[in-house]
């Protein structure tokens, strides 16, 4: 509770209200959505980000490449680029958004990655430039409710659950938690390890408030690799580093890296940064600051697909910057739960279209 919060009660009233009229729209059909003969998972959250939903989309793409000729979908949030896009090797982060850039880079030659802010007319120009498509994965469109997607998979945090929250401009939430009845899975992310049953229960029963009574609710944790070079400039990491992040929260990611590294400074700049020379300029300095051994650079993977960009890489010659690679942690139970709730949706639009 803040104490500017009354000022902002009569736009947090008008905004759920907004939201509420549209999804009534959807629900009595007013507004309709498009159903896919491909079989479509949409990945996303209520909130405004932050709840590691490309990390999820890229467990998904592990999972189902070599069950399924993929497809990845997203608006492509702040890139410079409109309509659609398809991802090829004269594309970069500008024309596709830094998370979608991402996924391309790592599993371009396994899947199509496209971006379009209308995700019910991307997926038919998918569908036409890569017709052997016959699974779409959605990232971030869960308020995108033009597609009927066959499977909702929606992700809230651990640290601040969406039945914890608020609705904009309150809290972060960009429609009710009510909205939640549309998942058909809901995993909590970002859990700590070893998390008490107890724990876990209570965090089932404040959610199944919200969702269908009959839908799997699961937890998941962060688990890093070993950082990766940004630039082929042949240096190892250092003892000490800046961390460097442009991500909604990097509380996690400092977690690991003060237990592994001497953080001796940290730069956050706001989610979705675009990088410019002054900034590259102010992340030397911050390392050229300290006397006797110099610190090196460890960023986000969505940080680093743009800290590499050519413009950057005079600033990187000296210095090393590394990228440290992230992955959801699902416990063995909670991943067969997902894999046979995205194969019985392939199997059942398999058995629709035979009909």
């Amino acid at each position: 509770m803040h104490f500017y919060d009354p000022l902002l009660y009569p736009f947090a009233f008008l905004y759920e209200a907004a939201t509420g009229f549209r999804n009534k729209l959807f629900d009595i059909g007013s507004k309709k959505s498009t159903a896919f003969t491909v079989p479509v998972v949409v990945v996303g959250n209520l909130s405004m980000g932050g709840t590691g939903k490309t990390p999820m989309v890229e467990f998904l793409i592990r999972t189902f490449q070599e069950q399924a000729n993929l497809g990845v979908i997203s608006r492509g949030y702040r890139r410079k680029s409109k309509g659609f896009v398809l991802a090829d090797k004269s594309t970069g982060v500008e024309e596709l958004g830094d998370e979608s850039f991402q996924i391309y880079q790592k599993y371009g030659d396994l899947v199509s990655v496209a971006v379009g802010e209308a995700r019910a007319l991307a997926i038919p120009m998918l569908l036409a430039e890569k017709p052997s498509t016959d699974l779409i994965l959605l990232d971030d469109a869960f308020q995108h409710r033009y597609v009927a997607g066959d499977c909702s998979i929606l992700l809230t945090t651990y640290q601040k659950p969406f039945f914890r929250d608020r609705i904009l401009p309150l809290g972060t939430l960009r429609e009710s938690a009510t909205g939640a009845k549309r998942a058909d899975a809901v995993i909590v992310t970002k859990c700590p390890s070893n998390l008490p049953e107890l724990v876990k229960d209570e965090y089932r029963n404040q959610i199944r408030k919200y969702c269908r009574k009959d839908i799997p609710i699961l937890f998941s944790g962060i688990k890093y690799g070993a950082p990766v070079s940004v630039v082929p400039n042949g240096k190892q990491i250092n003892e000490s580093v800046v961390v460097v992040t442009g991500i909604a929260s990097n509380e996690a990611m400092l977690g690991w890296v003060n237990q592994q590294y001497k953080v001796v400074d940290v730069l956050s700049f706001s989610d979705h940064h675009r990088y410019s020379v002054l900034d590259a300029e102010k992340i030397v300095a911050a390392c050229r600051k300290f006397e006797g051994d110099q610190p090196g650079i460890i960023t986000t993977e969505k940080d680093a697909v743009k800290l590499k960009a050519d413009i950057f890489l005079p600033y990187w010659s000296e210095i090393p910057i590394f990228a440290l690679p992230i992955a959801v942690d699902l416990s063995r139970e909670d991943e067969e739960v997902i894999k046979k709730m995205v194969q019985q949706v392939i199997k059942e639009k398999k058995y629709s279209r035979e009909e």
